[in-house]
């Protein structure tokens, strides 16, 4: 020690005193956890006493126990891939997997080379392919020798080699339309491609994030008028892989398909839906007042049947929009929509008298009408939008449309336009009675309130009605109606929570109006938050007047910009066109992002029954086909709008007195 300086043995005697407080640290803590039950787990502990949790239950956080939708989700019902024959047999090379891959957000390649990816993934989505000779296409693809030891398996599967695919479909739709099964008895194929197809949606199925749910199209067409239905399974593949889906093969009869999904939930203890879609195309037959098979008028029974399966309608997608048509609603100027109204994919022209059973607000107006009559209502249903793409690519942005099928993905061939889709027979079909490709529409959307993302809370949704249909935009919809709101109801806190304690959402009944009660509704639209501003929010209502007859008038409740709403409940101002043509632009400086409302209804009769459904309508917007003309530099097509207000259709609230 002598040796060293004063400084290292400063040093030195300040390290042993820290040496020595450490000692007298461990002494102290030694003590303590001896004389002491509580366990010393941090610094903290040395210098605080901690509380010990009370055991009284405390209800501080509302939202345990709340059980209400609290969330929109969007998403496709109805999709189509290689699997379907119609989709593979013409190009469709994209499967299951490249579905879902793409709805969930991933970029992919198209079916014709290009890259494709959605501004925003979806939430859910149902693969519908068709149940008609489900896979063909893709054993076509590879020569499957199950299709080549088949004479006409091996007779389209050489068309399609050679490049004549059109007429390899067009066999097959030959067939299809005959009821004559060309794999009769070969139910290996089938069952193949639906296990394919399920395994796929539990492999994508992501509770919380993304729902993948099991379904398939019944694609009955009698002489090529459309009376297709998707079924939406609530189930995993568990149950699903114990059937085969049924087919036009089996029966065209809707009926039938009713009985085949009863036997179905009996055998398996699952659940199934089906939505029919499409009664544009279906030439008076979809909402009719007969029976398809029989010819005998509607019963009870078969209201209560059609009701129970049948629960939503596809009301707008890629073949027109289907709400409603200008000689049915000729005091709605906006009801001529994406308008597709000149026939079937069969030979019978269309004509005027089959408008009343083709549309929706109309079918839901004569359901009133039979309710009465029959004390059950067979058009009672809420209102969705979906694709029916058969590219295996769900878009419905105007700037982002890949087509209805893959040989018309976007391209400056003038094919993108002029394909013939509606009257191909017979081939001399004259031209008015003709619908090509550029009348296609880029929709739509099925809007779900919901409480999770899981297969059974969005089946749910559909069974419940509280669903809404937009024609490609993600616009927002919530509609509570009942006797006791206020005005005032719409700056509560508590908004959805109130709604559904003192009255019903979409999809819902309000029965026997108190005395001197008149039903309200709380209205709120948002618009899409990477689309456009919104014009007004309407409700339309239908009802059976004194006379039996049925009526319809529409109310404008909110527009923007602060325009007026006469004494006659209509706001005649337009909302104004920024859509510039030949940039294929607009903007938001008109319209508003946000529209709410209280409305009562002024006209109301406690003694008729009624219904009533929102719209919801954007500013005009350009159309895809305007946007296509600007990209591919070609000419604008004369025969369609350059631009379009895309909507919301939100399921009915009904009214029934006792």
């Amino acid at each position: 020690m002598k040796n060293l300086n004063f400084s290292t043995k400063k040093l030195i005697l300040f390290l042993a005193l820290i040496v020595l407080s450490f000692s007298c640290i461990e002494k102290e803590v030694s003590t303590v956890e001896a004389t002491s039950d509580k366990v010393l787990t941090s610094d903290t502990d040395l210098i605080q006493n901690v509380p010990t949790p009370g055991t009284e239950k405390v209800a501080y956080s509302p939202y345990p126990e709340q059980d209400f939708p609290n969330q929109v989700l969007f998403g496709d019902t109805h999709l189509h891939t290689s699997y379907s024959t119609d989709a593979g047999m013409v190009g469709a090379i994209l499967g299951p997997e490249e579905a879902y891959r793409f709805a969930r957000g991933e970029r992919i390649t198209s079916n014709h080379g290009l890259p494709a990816q959605l501004k925003r993934p979806l939430d859910f989505l149902v693969i519908a392919d068709h149940a008609e000779n489900l896979g063909l296409a893709p054993l076509i693809k590879v020569s499957d020798p199950s299709v080549l030891s088949n004479e006409w398996g091996k007779m389209v599967h050489d068309l399609v080699k050679s490049g004549k695919s059109t007429r390899a479909f067009n066999e097959w739709i030959a067939k299809m339309q005959a009821l004559d099964d060309p794999f009769a008895g070969n139910t290996k194929m089938a069952e193949t491609a639906w296990k394919d197809i399920t395994a796929a949606a539990e492999k994508y199925n992501e509770p919380g994030r993304f729902t993948a749910l099991i379904g398939f199209e019944w694609t009955s067409g009698p002489s090529g008028d459309n009376l297709h239905r998707n079924v939406l399974f609530r189930d995993g593949k568990d149950k699903a892989d114990q059937i085969i889906p049924i087919s036009y093969y089996d029966t065209s009869d809707p009926e039938e398909l009713w009985e085949w999904m009863d036997n179905y939930e009996t055998k398996t203890g699952g659940r199934m839906l089906a939505i029919p879609h499409n009664g544009n195309v279906s030439n008076g037959r979809m909402f009719d007042d007969v029976t398809l098979i029989t010819k005998e008028a509607l019963s009870r029974d078969y209201a209560e049947r059609r009701s129970r399966w049948e629960p939503v309608y596809e009301v707008t997608q890629s073949k027109g929009d289907g709400e409603t048509h200008p000689l049915l609603s000729q005091n709605d100027e906006f009801s001529d929509f994406e308008t597709w109204d000149k026939g079937s994919f069969g030979p019978a022209l269309h004509t005027e008298d089959m408008l009343p059973k083709e549309y929706a607000r109309e079918a839901l107006k004569r359901g009133l009408a039979y309710e009465e009559k029959l004390g059950a209502n067979p058009f009672k249903f809420g209102m969705i939008g979906s694709t029916d793409a058969h590219t295996g690519l769900s878009t419905t942005s105007e700037d982002n449309f890949f087509g209805k099928v893959a040989m018309l993905e976007p391209t400056a061939d003038p094919v993108r336009f002029e394909e013939v889709i509606i009257g191909r027979v017979p081939q001399d079909r004259p031209e008015e009675h003709k619908i090509r490709a550029v009348e296609a529409s880029a929709a739509g959307l099925a809007g779900v309130w919901s409480r999770e993302n899981t297969r059974e809370a969005i089946w749910d949704a559909f069974k419940r009605k509280e669903v809404f249909a937009t024609t490609g935009t993600r616009l927002r919809v919530r509609v509570f109606g009942g006797f006791n709101y206020l005005k005032d109801d719409l700056a509560r806190s508590d908004f959805a929570n109130y709604g559904y304690n003192n009255g019903v959402p979409m999809g819902g009944d309000l029965t026997n109006a108190p005395s001197g009660k008149t039903p309200g509704f709380l209205v709120r639209a948002v618009r899409d938050p990477d689309g456009a501003n919104l014009d007004r929010i309407q409700i339309i209502k239908g009802w059976v007047d004194t006379d039996g007859n049925t009526q319809e008038k529409i109310y404008d409740i909110a527009v923007s910009n602060n325009r007026k709403i006469g004494s006659n409940g209509r706001c005649k101002t337009p909302v104004g066109n920024t859509v510039n043509v030949e940039n294929a632009t607009f903007n938001n400086s008109i319209g508003a992002p946000l529209l709410e409302t209280f409305w009562a209804d002024p006209d109301f009769n406690p003694t008729q029954r009624a219904f009533y459904y929102v719209r919801v309508l954007e500013i005009p917007t350009p159309r895809w086909t305007t946007i296509d003309a600007k990209v591919f530099g070609i000419d604008l097509p004369e025969n369609v709008p350059p631009s379009i207000q895309e909507r919301a259709y939100s399921s009915p609230i009904w009214y029934t007195p006792q």
